[in-house]
């Protein structure tokens, strides 16, 4: 076959529809739809800046209890952040996600909140570092990967900026995982106050060099490139949250809070910005925050580690944990505690000792000067009586 008879078969091979090499797309959606996919969330706030109502209401199911404050007030008692993971399975048109909601309470309810995000931090090395150690292993069946694909940090609605502990946190935290903003009850401001409440906000992140998500623009769509910049302008996202629904003026039933003045909707767009948060967690870009923290932050934990320890070789735990600092601190002074009380102990039967050994040495002195009073009492006996003695006297 000559090359231009060869151009020709291409050529008619092309104009008929290819060899199906197009057909890879469809394929890769059977895959991926047969394996599923897994999506970690995580919540970071104070308490009662919404969090669990907010996945309850993202999920439109009840994943996680809420607390009474009975419940609430016992934990702010323990002084200690906690990990919750709380696991779900959603399914739609036949695509299933294994859901992990990470929830972090205790985090910044104490009057010391020093260090407070080093729980949260470890949580996600840990994660990085558990899913290095399966990578390592000869067998790579059946992987468990707990990394958190997206950290939604809640800010307290308070009218000024950010706290020093927010911009802290958010600093460590936006170091090592997809970190997104949100300002919870945003219902409890004014529009006005909202939106300049917004602005503080991220003058703050801008001037701390705050790495927070970006959702990607540079795409050929126009939809897509358009609503890709909405939500970038929406940063930080004021949501509101309610599980319940009510009535509107005009006979709408809808989720969101009754006030005096009318009704907040949760998806309204003039309200809040819950839709919009929505669709970048599920909807648009649940897979761009998957790939980011595949690409970007596991890998930049996996160079890390690769350059600093050998293959295979466990990775070195921190100290600096508060918790276990604490804890650490606590058994020792309660060991010093101990070895006091068993020295004070030994020390005072060092000194019955000594007095009894003392006693003893006395009574046996007191009983050997006896022995040699009563020895030289029988030597004069035995002299007085002896026949010597007579002899002399006479």
């Amino acid at each position: 076959m000559s090359a231009s008879d060869a151009n020709s078969s291409t050529k008619s091979q092309a104009s008929t529809g290819g060899i199906g090499i197009a057909n890879l797309p469809n394929q890769l959606h059977k895959i991926v739809t047969k394996k599923g996919t897994n999506f970690s969330l995580m919540v970071v706030g104070e308490s009662g800046t919404g969090k669990t109502t907010f996945i309850n209401t993202l999920l439109t199911t009840e994943l996680i209890e809420p607390l009474d404050d009975a419940n609430r007030r016992k934990k702010q008692l323990d002084k200690t952040v906690d990990i919750n993971i709380h696991k779900a399975e959603l399914e739609e048109k036949m695509f299933n996600v294994k859901l992990n909601v990470v929830d972090t309470p205790g985090f910044g309810d104490y009057v010391d909140n020093n260090d407070c995000w080093l729980p949260v931090v470890d949580f996600i090395e840990n994660q990085y570092e558990q899913y290095l150690r399966q990578e390592q292993q000869p067998v790579r069946k059946g992987v468990v990967d707990m990394r958190v694909h997206a950290c939604l940090y809640f800010i307290r609605p308070n009218g000024h900026t950010l706290k020093p502990l927010d911009v802290r946190a958010m600093k460590a935290i936006g170091a090592r995982v997809n970190l997104i903003p949100v300002i919870a009850k945003a219902d409890t401001l004014s529009p006005a106050a909202l939106r300049q409440f917004k602005k503080r906000v991220m003058d703050v992140i801008d001037a701390q060099s705050i790495r927070i998500y970006q959702p990607p623009v540079d795409t050929e769509d126009e939809h897509s490139l358009q609503r890709n910049k909405d939500i970038i302008s929406a940063m930080p996202f004021a949501i509101i949250g309610s599980d319940k629904e009510v009535r509107t003026e005009d006979g709408r039933l809808v989720k969101g809070r009754l006030y005096p003045w009318g009704v907040a909707e949760v998806e309204n767009d003039q309200h809040c910005d819950f839709k919009k948060l929505r669709s970048l967690l599920i909807r648009t870009h649940m897979l761009d925050l998957i790939s980011t923290t595949e690409e970007i932050h596991y890998d930049k934990y996996r160079i890390t580690q690769m350059k600093t320890r050998k293959f295979g070789e466990p990775k070195l735990k921190k100290a600096d944990n508060k918790k276990f600092r604490e804890e650490e601190d606590s058994l020792r002074s309660r060991f010093t505690e101990k070895v006091k009380l068993e020295e004070n102990r030994f020390r005072q039967w060092e000194q019955r000792l000594i007095a009894e050994r003392d006693r003893l040495n006395k009574d046996l002195e007191q009983e050997h000067n006896l022995v040699k009073q009563l020895e030289s009492e029988i030597e004069a006996i035995a002299n007085s009586g002896s026949p010597n003695g007579k002899f002399f006297r006479k």
